[in-house]
């Protein structure tokens, strides 16, 4: 497996004398990122307007257009636990759905999160190309990260660029992802991606920490920030069923994550915390999920208490991850970005979302879907300007920013950048041979 991953790494990112070593005489925490660094400048791509930008008005000076690692991330996080506001990570599997979360990050003047699951990273690479020992899953994730920072420098907003749940099977997955960013930061001096989730929470939470602290110790090396999950969130996402999980495993204790941030802390700060507060992935009837964002706060206490006079002035020292985010009542949202939550996953809403925008759009042309030539304005009419398949792509665009809109407002995530509103976007080539305006 070490074999595959070494020589994945070499066809992605390169080979030869270059290779990855601890350290390499950088910080691990890149402070910022000039115009001439960017992928734009790279690919010769022209970067303009907010593109251009090197930081924002309303944020600190390293947070830029573009992925974000080491210190701009920790800055960016740092900012959210400091003005009260949550940053919606959204799980993506397409192209199409990347460019969705760009244009809603853009018209809400925020950040995102965009994140890859090992089954939609999968997707990513195609269901065509083997998966044996996550190839697929490694080479699509990676794939993905290209073309999110390619395009979030374009929208002009910061990009987040992380991996979802990772259970103990999975490890191979990010152990390939970290070997690529490990071998991008020897060439651009951060890495690849921004963070990767580790979820051993299944696993005895001894076992859980000691295979986090070893990942953090690598991540720390170059700027990667770890996400790690005390605490089992139940319901069912993407193959893993945690519907009949016991119910005190759906809420984590203070002891607990004080343990999680005793023992990672002096390794580095770079890591937050999926702690348990009755999540559930999914969206169920109301009366069904119960959660409990106090737990969260009675944690930040404990754990404030225990530091003294090195705690910090806020008393939050702990940043908090939501998920099972879809279908929660706002009020335990807010509560819960009070207590210290920084990040919120989305990812049966938007799946909806996307979905609902294609049916929407079929109901709506159905009579002109049904064959290539006839339809309602006659027997000889094409059809081909209906069933062009970015017709209902874009429609199902359309409808996911919409509700994402919804959960920048949830999440009080909107003007945070200081870019003022966007500018509508000129489609300059036009629908081709008088197609529906895409």
């Amino acid at each position: 497996m070490k074999f595959v991953i070494a020589v994945f790494a070499t066809i992605v990112m390169g080979s030869g004398a270059d290779a990855f070593t601890a350290g390499a005489g950088r910080s691990a925490r890149v402070a910022s990122v000039s115009v001439k660094d960017k992928i734009a400048g790279e690919l010769d791509i022209p970067c303009e307007d907010e593109c251009a930008l090197e930081s924002y008005p309303n944020m600190p000076p390293s947070v830029h257009p573009g992925v974000v690692t080491g210190q701009a991330l920790v800055d960016l996080l740092e900012d959210a636990k400091k003005r009260g506001y949550a940053i919606p990570a959204v799980n993506c599997v397409s192209s199409s759905g990347i460019n969705a979360c760009l244009e809603a990050a853009r018209k809400n003047d925020a950040p995102i999160i965009i994140q890859f699951s090992s089954g939609g990273a999968q997707f990513y690479g195609g269901k065509g190309l083997d998966n044996k020992n996550y190839a697929a899953a490694i080479a699509g994730a990676v794939s993905g990260a290209f073309h999110v920072r390619t395009m979030a420098e374009q929208y002009g907003v910061p990009v987040i660029l992380h991996t979802d749940h990772c259970a103990k099977k999975l490890l191979p997955w990010v152990d390939g992802l970290l070997a690529a960013s490990e071998r991008y930061y020897e060439k651009h001096g951060e890495p690849l991606f921004s963070s990767h989730m580790i979820d051993l929470s299944e696993e005895p939470i001894e076992e859980n920490i000691e295979i986090c602290k070893d990942y953090l110790k690598r991540f720390a090396k170059i700027g990667l920030l770890l996400e790690m999950e005390l605490g089992i969130t139940g319901g069912e996402e993407d193959g893993v069923n945690n519907e009949d999980v016991a119910l005190e495993d759906l809420y984590s204790k203070p002891e607990e994550i004080f343990q999680v941030y005793d023992e990672l802390t002096p390794i580095s700060d770079m890591f937050t915390v999926a702690a348990a507060f009755g999540n559930v992935h999914g969206v169920y009837s109301p009366g069904n999920v119960k959660l409990e964002p106090k737990i969260l706060t009675r944690a930040q206490a404990y754990i404030t208490e225990k530091l003294g006079d090195k705690a910090p002035a806020d008393k939050k020292p702990v940043k908090f991850v939501f998920h099972g985010g879809s279908g929660s009542d706002v009020n335990d949202i807010q509560e819960a970005i009070g207590y210290g939550v920084i990040k919120m996953n989305i990812d049966t809403d938007t799946q909806w979302s996307y979905w609902e925008g294609i049916k929407n759009f079929e109901e709506k042309w159905h009579d002109y879907l049904q064959a290539q030539i006839g339809n309602p304005e006659g027997p000889e009419k094409p059809n081909k300007k209906y069933y062009d398949p970015r017709e209902a792509l874009r429609a199902a665009e359309v409808n996911t920013v919409n509700r994402l809109n919804q959960c920048y407002a949830d999440l009080k995530c909107v003007n945070i950048l200081g870019l003022g509103v966007a500018k509508e976007a000129e489609n300059v080539l036009g629908p081709r041979r008088g197609g529906l305006p895409v």
